[in-house]
């Protein structure tokens, strides 16, 4: 079973308690949330306190996209908050063995996820200690946009690098992601694929959501 990740992201969020119990319906399993600092990336969103409040309005899979500098810092508080995937990025830490086993001590599974120009074999001596792997497929900061074709090629490398571990680490692409796109990505045995817009566009979530998820186990 493959699996659609709604972003909240392109949510309505003056109404996001309508908008996730629409998804809810359809039995979306994963939610995802995008944490962005403004420095990281040069945009600010989410912080612990939005995802506790939304932990009290859905058991969904909270999948936390953390987009922030130094995010050892903050580790602790989005596992707190309601948090069961904690992704974090190659790029802002150097110590990353010591940030994947942080999330690990907070009984969180724990995800690296990567810049467009960011190479896959800069994860490979992590890779045994990964739950999941999120390759951007745009540059992160703002939803909207669109695929980077050639990203193909380092999902294909990923999925491969995957499939030489001893781990049954999830594969998961973020950024432009809709329907004529995932017909051309199936092939890479990709497990979550995130989707904002093309989830919460022109506010019929439901349909939306359920042709998406046909299109990634069509």
């Amino acid at each position: 079973m493959k699996y659609i990740a709604p972003s909240i992201l392109s949510s309505d969020l003056s109404n996001i308690h309508d908008q996730i119990k629409e998804i809810e319906k359809t039995g979306c399993k994963y939610l995802h949330i995008d944490v962005m600092d403004g420095h990281f990336v040069p945009n600010i969103t989410f912080g612990p306190p939005y995802i506790k409040s939304l932990r009290k309005q859905t058991d969904m899979i909270f999948d936390v996209h953390l987009m922030i500098e130094n995010p050892e810092k903050y580790i602790d508080e989005f596992s707190k908050a309601g948090a069961d995937i904690i992704t974090v990025h190659q790029e802002a830490s150097p110590h990353l063995h010591r940030l994947i086993q942080q999330i690990k001590d907070n009984n969180k599974l724990a995800g690296i996820s990567l810049n467009p120009a960011t190479p896959v074999s800069s994860i490979e001596n992590i890779i045994e200690d990964l739950d999941l792997i999120l390759i951007m497929t745009v540059n992160p900061g703002f939803g909207g946009q669109k695929y980077i074709e050639n990203m193909n090629k380092k999902i294909e490398e990923t999925a491969k690098l995957i499939d030489k571990s001893s781990k049954n680490i999830l594969l998961e692409i973020d950024g432009g992601i809709n329907k004529k796109n995932i017909d051309k990505l199936k092939k890479y045995n990709i497990d979550i694929y995130v989707s904002g817009s093309a989830v919460f566009k022109n506010g019929i979530i439901k349909d939306n959501y359920k042709k998406l998820m046909e299109s990634v186990n069509g």
